[in-house]
């Protein structure tokens, strides 16, 4: 039996960086859920068994007493809670399908929670369950007020709340919730659903077993204030001797339109028709609920299984809580052209959208998954830099100030120019080329760099002028600083210099292959040299007796291009180990802060699968200690365990690194080759 995991904030509902429901405790009934910046996002959860009423969701203000949690499991599309609610086994399932390689299901906003009832005494025994949603979910902040509709759509009961001003796309920024679109609830006609008021309506089903609108006062309400509203629904799932008892519920948002993009409104992937509806959308939710249910389960069991064959069973729950998150922190949407676009936010750091060094951390899991949606993140940067509106030899870092795609804000603030050393411009030359190589290796094929050949051509010039001995500048981790002399950005620099010169082989370019290739040899033999410390490679060329994590140089292993030798990284993993903390080693010699993701990187360098789990090991120790309760932070103190900065972010799609790396081992040997070629489909 495996030992228990306990997530520092559990996945409930995950649909994208606005409707993103957690639980931030050990126990469902413990407290209110949360949305993921930690402002409340209530649901309420009740049960009446044989009369008997308990809670299992929401605050114990409701009704004191609860059912007994059994467990939690969090695999990548489900969390499943087990309680004990007298002498009935209650199951909870919470269902965000995000399959990544149907575009089609990833963007609809609609998850699902099933309920499932067994007699535990061989008795039959009457149960109904009872959720209810408040209209926190429909504003950014609780003064905002909502109005709700009830209505009918095919075999649904729908309900919603809307703020009732709708400000559409007028908000931008980090810490804010979504205050326009619609916040739905659906169920089954067979069931009941009305709009009630909060404490008489849960009264009604805590006393009576009924759902009630007594004294629900007129709209438009006031969010978290006296007399507001809910949307409430009551599901009979009553069990036999030999009979499960079962329901479902939908919970969705319908935002109308996402982002703006450059001034233009851009509607979800899903929202892209003109036929397209939330009735709709909701409908054919619940007609495939079944389909959907099997296909997750069958998903979580194969990526899970994956993940423990190539990284052991501690990697896999990693990967099970971080899919999720990942995911919901993107939203994808219909570019102008009718192209897939699929844009980060950062979240808990500063709200920029679409950053390119973010999408950077995040990229194993969307290359891995499904190469389209890192097209999605790529697309429109290439575009962007291509446009006269971008004016430098290098990538921009971001789009805007998510939700608004109108053009990079980013700049370091000590040097409020936009001069070239107030951006990132290794950092995101690098970054570029080395996702735009990963989405050929993944397709076989070199067509998408041939697109963008001219810019990654202007990118690969400014690495080769500017990389090997970078100036200051700020880096991805740019919470440290800047820094002139970087090794790792000049490692960075390197692989991508051989990235592009992969990519011009796949073309037929045979004499820009080999140029670009003896520059990328040359410059790593150079770093070798210029950043030898002894026993590791140095933090900065001119800092003797300083160190870091080289997670730059993971690519070199995971697209096999033999750029360094294996003895560069096995003396440093070898120092790593000995600088490991209680929860992992830290970033680099300037401060016990560490990141999961790029340890995890680190660790994908590693000859066996026992050290890799001896690098997983203090970062799953993190993970189930931290005493922070959040979706996972991805800066935290190796020696303490406790959150620095950022939470629920996608760069922990980055855990993915070991899952890529094996992937495109495999599609390398079944190529026949060692070193990459044109892959199969070239």
């Amino acid at each position: 039996m495996k030992p228990p995991f306990r997530p520092p904030a559990i996945p409930l509902i995950t649909i994208d960086p606005y409707t993103s429901c957690w639980s931030f405790a050990d126990r469902l009934y413990d407290q209110w859920p949360r949305h993921w910046t930690g402002t409340e996002f209530a649901l309420c959860g009740l049960a009446r068994v044989d009369g008997k009423a308990l809670r299992f969701m929401g605050g114990a203000e409701v009704l004191a007493e609860s059912v007994r949690q059994i467990s939690v499991e969090v695999q990548p599309t489900r969390t499943i809670y087990l309680f004990e609610a007298g002498p009935v086994e209650l199951e909870v399932t919470f269902i965000s399908p995000l399959l990544l390689d149907d575009l089609e299901l990833l963007s609809r906003p609609a998850s699902y929670v099933w309920f499932r009832t067994r007699s535990q005494d061989g008795a039959a025994h009457r149960v109904q369950v009872y959720l209810d949603m408040t209209s926190q979910w429909a504003v950014n902040v609780p003064h905002q007020k909502v109005v709700w509709q009830r209505g009918q759509a095919g075999e649904l009961l729908v309900l919603g709340f809307r703020h009732e001003l709708q400000p559409i796309l007028q908000k931008a920024g980090d810490d804010v919730r979504i205050d326009w679109g619609t916040a739905l609830l659906a169920v089954p006609r067979t069931a009941d659903a009305l709009v009630g008021d909060i404490d008489y309506c849960r009264a009604a089903f805590v006393q009576r077993g009924v759902l009630s609108d007594e004294h629900l006062l007129p709209m438009p309400r006031k969010s978290s204030y006296w007399g507001e509203a809910v949307l409430a629904l009551k599901l009979d799932v009553s069990c036999g001797a030999r009979r499960e008892g079962e329901g479902v519920a939908l919970i969705g948002y319908d935002d109308e339109y996402a982002v703006e993009y450059f001034g233009a409104p851009l509607r979800a992937w899903w929202r892209r028709h003109p036929e397209a509806s939330p009735g709709r959308m909701l409908g054919a939710a619940f007609a495939d609920a079944a389909t959907v249910r099997e296909r997750c389960r069958a998903y979580d069991a194969h990526l899970l299984s994956e993940a423990e064959r190539v990284g052991g069973s501690q990697y896999a729950r990693l990967i099970g809580l971080a899919y999720r998150q990942a995911i919901s922190a993107c939203k994808l949407v219909a570019a102008p052209d009718g192209r897939p676009f699929f844009f980060s936010k950062e979240n808990f750091s500063n709200a920029c959208m679409g950053t390119v060094d973010v999408n950077y951390k995040s990229a194993p899991l969307f290359i891995y998954a499904n190469p389209e949606l890192m097209k999605g993140m790529l697309d429109p940067i290439f575009d962007y830099c291509r446009s006269d509106a971008w004016r430098f030899p290098f990538p921009a870092h971001d789009l805007g100030l998510y939700p608004k795609a109108n053009g990079q804000v980013y700049r370091n603030f000590h040097l409020p120019d936009q001069t070239e050393v107030a951006q990132m411009p290794v950092e995101e030359c690098g970054n570029m080329l080395t996702l735009t190589a990963a989405v050929c290796l993944r397709e076989g094929h070199a067509g998408y760099a041939a697109a963008q050949w001219d810019q990654i051509t202007q990118w690969a010039d400014y690495l080769v002028e500017h990389g090997l001995d970078p100036e200051a500048q700020l880096v991805t981790d740019d919470f440290t600083g800047m820094m002139g002399h970087s090794v790792n950005l000049s490692a960075k620099s390197a692989v991508a210099i051989a990235c592009y010169a992969l990519l011009a082989k796949m073309q037929g370019r045979g004499e820009v292959a080999a140029r670009y290739r003896a520059i990328a040899e040359d410059y790593a033999a150079r770093w070798q040299r210029m950043a030898d410390d002894g026993d590791h490679y140095r933090l900065a060329f001119d800092r003797p007796g300083s160190w870091s994590q080289k997670y730059n140089l993971a690519w070199d292993t995971v697209f096999g291009l033999e750029l360094f030798p294996r003895e560069v990284m096995q003396k440093e993993l070898a120092f790593y180990a000995r600088q490991r903390l209680a929860y992992g080693t830290p970033l680099d010699s300037r401060s016990p802060a560490a990141k999961p993701e790029w340890a995890i990187w680190v660790a994908t360098m590693t000859e066996s699968k026992q050290a890799f789990e001896e690098f997983v090991a203090p970062i799953y120790r993190y993970v189930n200690e931290t005493p922070n309760r959040v979706p996972l932070a991805d800066i935290y103190f190796a020696h303490s365990g406790r959150r620095r900065a950022n939470q629920a972010r996608s760069v922990v799609g980055g855990f993915f690194m070991k899952l890529l790396a094996d992937q495109l081992a495999q599609a390398r040997a079944e190529a026949g080759g060692h070193r990459p070629q044109a892959l199969p489909g070239a």
